[in-house]
């Protein structure tokens, strides 16, 4: 598999009725990285979906994350786990999951994203830029947030929060090249032509902008 800061398009979807044809149609429309994040479920279902959906990313050649669980995680085979600022210590599960495995933190603030340069993490999420439902009772951090992960995260990062195809272009110009992906893509009445909106606009707004720096 690539490697994640090669990635671009990150699914952060809920437990649902119909999960993995979901999944699968977003994989095919351009998303290249899905996380597992539900909070309802108690962990022995919790680890069956994460089994399964687990089993067809590896079979659609994409990472598998598990949100907040690095013990589930390590069970079911997951690529990697994802946490937040109040869940596992980054250095905990890198422990449990050993030096292969793939482990994000969120970050909502300069001072955040600067601890997160000490920590065992392959990726940080910045964000998010405007408030959503996902995140309930957290503010919008802004563009400016993403300009200064740009300028001293050190290592990948994702952009969160509001990701559509409207969206992207202003985030690009912030300097992000990834955004995590919910609503836009949970609440489609067709995921794979979703997927490819976005993805179309977040790939174009990067070449537009590396061609404008004379990257190209």
């Amino acid at each position: 598999m690539a490697a994640i800061g090669e990635r671009r398009l990150y699914l952060c979807t809920p437990d649902r009725p119909d999960v993995e044809r979901f999944v699968a149609a977003c994989v095919s429309g351009g998303v290249d990285v899905v996380q597992l994040r539900e909070k309802q479920l108690e962990a022995r279902p919790l680890l069956a979906t994460a089994r399964r959906l687990g089993a067809l990313c590896r079979d659609l050649g994409v990472p598998f994350i598990l949100n907040d669980r690095p013990d589930l995680a390590l069970e079911c085979g997951a690529d990697g786990v994802h946490v937040g600022q109040d869940d596992a210590p980054p250095a905990l599960c890198r422990r449990l999951l050993g030096p292969d495995a793939i482990v994000g933190l969120s970050t909502h603030a300069p001072a955040q994203l600067a601890a997160a340069g000490t920590e065992p993490v392959d990726y940080v999420s910045v964000g998010p830029v405007v408030a959503t439902p996902t995140k309930p009772g957290r503010e919008g951090v802004g563009l400016g947030y993403v300009s200064t992960a740009t300028a001293s995260a050190g290592r990948p990062f994702f952009v969160t929060g509001g990701a559509t195809p409207e969206s992207v272009p202003a985030i690009v110009a912030a300097g992000a090249t990834r955004v995590v992906v919910v609503r836009w893509l949970t609440e489609a009445e067709d995921p794979e032509a979703a997927a490819r909106a976005l993805r179309s606009a977040l790939d174009g707004a990067v070449e537009r902008r590396e061609a404008a720096a004379g990257y190209m």
